[in-house]
């Protein structure tokens, strides 16, 4: 009898591999697709690829290829629209759910999307997926009762073996799915997205023609494209030392265009005892960055964790806080108002509450009001947040969640909707990359800037690595307009990730950043018109100085050029020498 179970577990072992097989085949061609919904609809969309790797993924079928989990109550039900889709009735726990078997692939990255709704009220509804060894979370989503609301997720699977694919929620409310989907790309798939969507978002293709004064096509002209300014900012950190260190000056200075002081804007650094101002290190460090064309994010003005206020705030009664508050905004913007880019306004306000427990609900909403009052030029303000798209497991910073909060900011004070932008912190352990794509899938509909404000990756044998996928997958982002690297240099040692060592050698992390600025930054060098006089490159947006010389006629000619994202495929510049 044992002998014969070994062959049908054998014969199972092919046959789950053999479809995993066709499966790849099947999906190869597929690009990836950007879409999220954030609306909650009366009807939900249709299943994205069809529904991938899973059977009867629209319910037409009722609930065929579909079970019960965690012995759970599970019915079809129809909507009025005659659309068919699964009930989790009656839960007493958060895992009771309908669930479907899989086999996922080895090395394999699946994207992952669902439409949510429940019987009443709202409730964090989250993906998951049971494998053999482990219970992966693959995202979340607030769904409400009344209308259907789209999950947006995706993991990566290290080995090849069965899976099975549930939702589960705290709330005992019934749960109803639709539409669900799990498809699988490779990384090689999952690359040539990234690279086309890189192309797409930060490239652009300029032809230029070198003509002489009568207007002939010269051949043979010499022209030299030298970049003055990036499009994309890519940044870092920095700390006070960087005031006193000429290394760590030249270091970061032959780098990077943007910075956020890490420590040093913030209140408790500035205030550090009531009335008793010093903006002595940040003035200076602001003083730096403009010498040397680099952009500061102002960070922070407030932060909502009760342990991140100066000590002598934390205790204030209600009229003393608030009077320390209005000194604090009024202090910190008003001093740096035209000199930033940006504010993080409230850092950190949905994982914390320090001010809406004192102030009430909308404290945060007359924060951003007053910082936009007292900066009314061109800086964004943010909502800087970690968790939204490193930890699809931590449902307080979903990205639903995440938006949920902005509207609140923006609905209460229409206002606050000019220059609002969204923070990611990102601090990634071991990077969910599909997770990361479907988060900001999701945040870039909301229509306003995005960036990685606080990147870093945790230590480990695989830290450089990660980090690469982490800074690739968000440069390749249509969303994302800036990334700031969380890396300030101590001597005692970084926050999480350094780049180098004390002595500003890089270390593998640093490799990883100068590698890639060089490949962001490309540009051709030596190239020569044809015989109608064209010369052609595809160039990282940002500004350039183009300069066409011929040996023919002793003379050249030098032109700015800004390459920027636009409808049009191609820029054409004609020039004359």
């Amino acid at each position: 009898m044992a002998k014969v179970n070994n062959i049908l577990m054998e014969k199972l072992v092919f046959w789950f591999g053999w479809i995993a097989l066709l499966q790849g085949c099947m999906v190869k061609s597929l690009p990836y697709d950007y879409s999220a919904s954030i609306e909650c609809l009366p009807e939900p969309l249709a299943p994205q690829y069809g529904g991938g790797i899973l059977r009867n993924a629209d319910f037409s079928a009722g609930l065929q290829g579909w079970s019960p989990f965690g012995y759970a109550s599970v019915a079809e039900s129809v909507s009025p629209a005659g659309n068919g889709f699964a009930v989790a009735l009656n839960r007493t726990r958060p895992y009771q759910s309908v669930s479907q078997k899989v086999y996922l692939q080895g090395d394999t990255h699946y994207t992952l999307s669902a439409w949510l709704q429940v019987s009443d009220g709202i409730a964090d509804v989250r993906a998951v997926v049971k494998t053999v060894d482990d219970f992966v979370h693959a995202g979340g989503v607030v769904a409400k009762t009344g209308c259907w609301s789209m999950l947006k997720g995706g993991l990566t699977a290290a080995s090849a073996g069965r899976a099975e694919l549930y939702f589960e929620s705290n709330a005992t409310v019934d749960v109803w799915v639709d539409s669900a989907s799990l498809t699988p790309f490779s990384r090689e798939e999952w690359a040539a997205h990234r690279a086309e969507s890189t192309t797409a978002a930060r490239r652009k293709t300029v032809r230029l023609q070198a003509t002489d004064s009568a207007g002939n096509p010269l051949e043979g002209a010499a022209v030299s494209l030298d970049a003055v300014r990036t499009a994309f900012p890519l940044g870092a950190a920095m700390s006070g030392h960087i005031l006193t260190n000429t290394a760590y000056q030249s270091w970061f200075a032959s780098r990077f265009a943007v910075t956020t002081f890490e420590n040093e804007m913030k209140w408790y650094s500035t205030e550090p005892a009531p009335g008793r101002e010093d903006y002595t290190v940040p003035d200076a460090m602001m003083a730096f960055a403009k010498a040397h064309g680099i952009a500061v994010r102002g960070h922070n003005v407030f932060w909502d964790q009760p342990s991140q206020q100066p000590a002598w705030v934390q205790s204030l009664p209600y009229p003393q806080l608030l009077a320390a508050a209005s000194r604090r905004i009024r202090s910190v913007v008003s001093r740096y108002a035209g000199q930033v880019i940006g504010w993080d306004v409230v850092n950190e306000n949905l994982h914390f509450s320090f001010y809406e427990g004192r102030f009430g609900w909308d404290a945060s909403t007359a924060f951003y009001a007053a910082a936009r009052l007292l900066d009314a030029g061109s800086a964004l303000m943010f909502m800087n947040e970690y968790n939204t798209v490193e930890q699809p497991g931590d449902m307080a910073a979903l990205p639903d969640r995440y938006l949920q909060r902005l509207r609140q900011i923006i609905a209460a004070y229409p206002e606050n909707g000019a220059g609002m932008a969204i923070g990611l912190e990102g601090h990634f352990t071991t990077p969910n990359i599909p997770y990361m794509r479907a988060a900001l899938d999701t945040l870039s509909q909301a229509g306003i800037p995005v960036w990685l404000t606080e990147v870093d990756v945790a230590a480990g044998p695989s830290q450089a690595a990660h980090l690469e996928e982490v800074l690739r997958e968000a440069y390749a982002h249509p969303a994302v307009q800036g990334i700031v690297l969380w890396s300030a240099w101590r001597p005692e040692g970084c926050y999480v990730m350094c780049l180098t060592d004390n002595n500003f050698n890089n270390l593998p992390q640093g490799d990883v950043v100068d590698r890639l600025i060089a490949e962001w930054r490309a540009t051709p060098r030596g190239a020569t018109t044809d015989a109608q006089g064209y010369f052609e490159a595809e160039l990282p947006h940002g500004e350039y100085k183009v300069t066409v010389t011929h040996p023919a006629l002793n003379s050249s000619v030098s032109r700015s050029v800004k390459v920027e994202l636009s409808a049009e495929s191609e820029y054409f510049i004609d020039i004359q020498v």
